[in-house]
């Protein structure tokens, strides 16, 4: 019995940038390319192996491309993480998207498999090979095609096939916005890569997303305003808060100034672009209580993930962070920036997820949303910043 490749005549078309949105550089590497969200410079100024694994999963980024094609097939590697003790995470998602409309969705097998024992500190690397999405029965005539990559699992790309020739997709000309944020930007545990909430919002407003939210990484790092400062954009909102008190880093003298000279460098690249900072979501552990957070130990032990914070609310330090003290600071600064900035402007993220959706939807882990609410954060963002009067209106 034949094999769906020996239906087909496969033309082998060559993974390039101008086949790629939403990644700021592309590596090769020995079995292809990879996608990248942080430039070299960026990655050369920070050793956290945190920082290296969550630019390198390409949230946000897709292969986008004109063709008659009826069967396409991507050759990838990724590279999983699993957690000793937590329950197994699901494989990533391939979103493949027709004319801008969700057809089919899959998972590649085989891959690399990290895992991370977080009682212990310690990583276990395990080898395995690429494997292989495949799609057919699409429609014979010419359209745009659009694989989203999974926003959770690194993703070297490896060969693409088609039964007829590729094109890169011309600019669709729609406005790009430039986001950055903290592990539920990146997409946390979304159902899917078109289903993180800025992806949703980016559908929802007709623009072209470029996802800079990283996992555990949004702080304030000058490497990753520079980024931002040199990446072509129309519109761009930075998410600040809830790793600064996650990783209980800074107090709020060394914020406010940190949170500036972010803004400034921003403002050295797009002097008059809309400028929208968002403070965090509701997260009842940290609203009055300092940071770190952490795995609760005992809760793994019974395999289930969840996280507590480890400050303590009468902690009399001044300065200590809490997500109620960061958006106080963050919408007193940005009013005092606006006066001479008409382009600024600040979101309270408890207007995306507040204490009533803390009871309709809580989160399941204590610090990250479910799939169901990040659809609901990115029809909540869509609904007032994209709207008429909203701060990314045309």
């Amino acid at each position: 019995m034949p094999t769906k490749r020996q239906k087909h005549d496969w033309i082998t078309t060559p993974i390039t940038a101008d086949l790629l949105r939403g990644a700021l550089e592309l590596e090769r590497t020995e079995h292809g390319v990879l996608p990248h969200r942080l430039p070299a410079r960026a990655r050369a100024q920070c050793a956290d192996p945190q920082l290296a694994m969550v630019e390198s999963q390409p949230s946000g980024v897709r292969l986008v491309f004109r063709t008659r094609a009826t069967a396409v097939e991507l050759d990838a590697l990724r590279t999983k993480r699993t957690y000793v003790g937590a329950p197994p995470r699901p494989d990533g998602v391939y979103d493949l998207l027709v004319d801008g409309r969700l057809t089919d969705q899959t998972s590649v097998p085989g891959g690399n498999t990290v895992t991370i024992d977080m009682a212990a500190g310690t990583a276990e690397h395990r080898a395995g090979p690429p494997g292989t999405v495949t799609f057919t029965d699409l429609p014979d005539d010419l359209k745009t095609i659009e694989i989203w990559l999974p926003h959770n699992e690194t993703t070297e790309l490896v060969a693409l096939r088609t039964d007829t020739p590729v094109e890169p997709a011309p600019d669709p000309g729609r406005r790009v916005w430039l986001h950055h944020g903290s592990s539920i930007s990146h997409g946390s545990d979304a159902a899917s890569p078109t289903n993180i909430w800025p992806a949703h919002a980016a559908s929802l407003g007709g623009v072209e997303l470029i996802n800079l939210g990283l996992g555990g990484s949004a702080l304030l790092d000058p490497f990753t305003a520079r980024a931002m400062r040199d990446t072509p954009a129309d519109l761009i909102s930075v998410k600040i808060g809830i790793n600064l008190v996650n990783h209980d880093v800074m107090r709020l003298r060394a914020f406010t100034s940190a949170v500036h000279g972010f803004l400034d460098t921003l403002r050295d690249g797009h002097p008059t672009a809309p400028l929208l900072v968002v403070s965090p979501i509701l997260c009842p552990i940290h609203e009055d209580t300092p940071g770190p957070s952490a795995p609760d130990f005992t809760e793994l032990a019974e395999g289930r993930l969840r996280f507590r914070a480890m400050g303590d609310p009468e902690d009399p330090t001044p300065g200590k962070l809490t997500l109620r003290l960061i958006r106080d600071e963050l919408s007193a600064l940005v009013a005092q920036r606006t006066k001479d900035d008409p382009h600024l402007h600040y979101l309270d993220g408890r207007t995306l997820y507040g204490e009533p959706d803390a009871s309709a939807l809580p989160l399941p882990d204590d610090l990250h949303p479910d799939a169901r609410t990040h659809r609901h954060i990115g029809e909540r963002f869509a609904e007032q910043v994209f709207a008429a009067e909203g701060a990314f209106a045309e």
